[in-house]
């Protein structure tokens, strides 16, 4: 069994969608779950922090790597056949593109490269096609990189966003695992589950 790491940022408002996705993978692989400082520790309108980390936890049988200490041995164990960020905000595409780690997420993101194994990064960001479009493309354009297919999933209202759409996470698993990019890679925003 493949063991995957799932690595989850603080896009909030598409938790419950994130989650929905791995639900459908957790039977299939070994999950480990890893959160952002953000992720693990703050309440929104949207919910509480501790429910978020009770779900994620549960879902994957094992407490969730929430430290830059926790995440380091993903490298030098070689714990994870890929790691996926998803929900990846904008801040965490930025860090990812320039190096910084400085986060459990960026950190597990670095550690897991040592091994030249794949990534697979889902966007949710309002910024995407604005500050971090050259992030997002300097990403597109790494070895071992791959997108859960992405879109605008609000053209009019906010016309510089987008967000992956989470249901295809799985396809998009088998999909990196096989050193491929699930395609259509752009899709079109009112084709995305719950967008707008």
């Amino acid at each position: 069994m493949k063991t995957i790491g799932f690595a989850m940022c603080g896009s909030f408002c598409t938790f419950d969608a994130v989650f929905d996705a791995l639900e459908r993978i957790a039977d299939e692989y070994e999950v480990v779950p890893i959160m952002s400082a953000n992720a693990y520790g703050t309440d929104t309108r949207f919910g509480s922090a501790s429910d978020y980390r009770a779900r994620l936890e549960a879902i994957c049988g094992r407490a969730a790597i929430s430290t830059i200490a926790a995440a380091e041995p993903i490298g030098p164990k070689k714990l994870l056949d890929l790691l996926v960020i998803a929900p990846a905000t904008g801040n965490t595409l930025a860090k990812l593109a320039h190096g910084v780690s400085d986060t459990s997420v960026t950190l597990a993101y670095k550690a897991h490269l040592r091994n030249r194994r794949p990534v697979l990064i889902a966007p949710s960001t309002n910024d995407a096609l604005s500050m971090n479009a050259p992030n997002i493309g300097a990403l597109l354009n790494r070895a071992g990189h791959y997108f859960v297919p992405f879109g605008q999933d609000d053209a009019e209202g906010k016309p510089t966003s987008l967000q992956s759409d989470f249901s295809r996470i799985p396809q998009a698993i088998a999909a990196a695992l096989d050193g491929r990019q699930l395609q259509p890679l752009l899709i079109s925003y009112s084709s995305i589950e719950g967008a707008g």
